[in-house]
């Protein structure tokens, strides 16, 4: 399982919402099947829809 406080974590040189799902839908270097969105991104471009957006972005990754 993937958790977003994790990959926040051990990508911590992130500096953007884009950036974010850039690694999200790599599946954060792993193969994960699930993925929690377990705290909120701390991005000053953070959109208010982040959930939808990562939650995309995590399930159409190839």
């Amino acid at each position: 399982m993937l958790w977003l406080s994790e990959v926040l974590l051990q990508n911590n040189e992130l500096t953007s919402f884009d950036e974010l799902i850039a690694v999200v839908k790599n599946g954060g270097g792993k193969r994960e099947m699930f993925f929690r969105m377990d705290v909120k991104p701390p991005f000053f471009d953070t959109p208010d829809n982040w959930e939808e957006q990562l939650e995309a972005s995590f399930t159409s990754r190839g």
